[in-house]
């Protein structure tokens, strides 16, 4: 994707796009709780634990963003006659999104 042509946009409301960074950070913020219990050699549970939470939340910035781009996205383009690319290209991102 060298082209800027290539790169496909989306408008988001600033109330979600202000949600889902909140959650990012949020996240962000976990990772680097990881990285300090590491250092501290915690116990291997609790990281492990603190994984799985990072993980769930993750998936459920994931599960929002997939739903917010069948409702407009691919909703829109089934609208214009480009429904077949945007499902297809759908289908594609649930069957990266199921491998995690």
């Amino acid at each position: 994707m060298d082209n800027n042509e290539d790169i496909k946009g989306t408008h988001r409301l600033k109330k979600e796009k202000d949600e889902l960074i909140t959650r990012l950070k949020r996240i962000e913020g976990q990772v680097r709780g990881i990285q300090n219990m590491i250092e501290s050699d915690r116990y291997c549970v609790d990281i492990l634990t603190q994984i799985s939470a990072i993980n769930a939340a993750l998936n459920k910035v994931g599960l929002h963003l997939l739903a917010d781009h069948t409702k407009h996205c691919v909703t829109d383009a089934i609208k214009t006659g480009d429904g077949e690319e945007a499902i297809q290209e759908l289908m594609e991102v649930f069957k990266r999104f199921s491998k995690s």
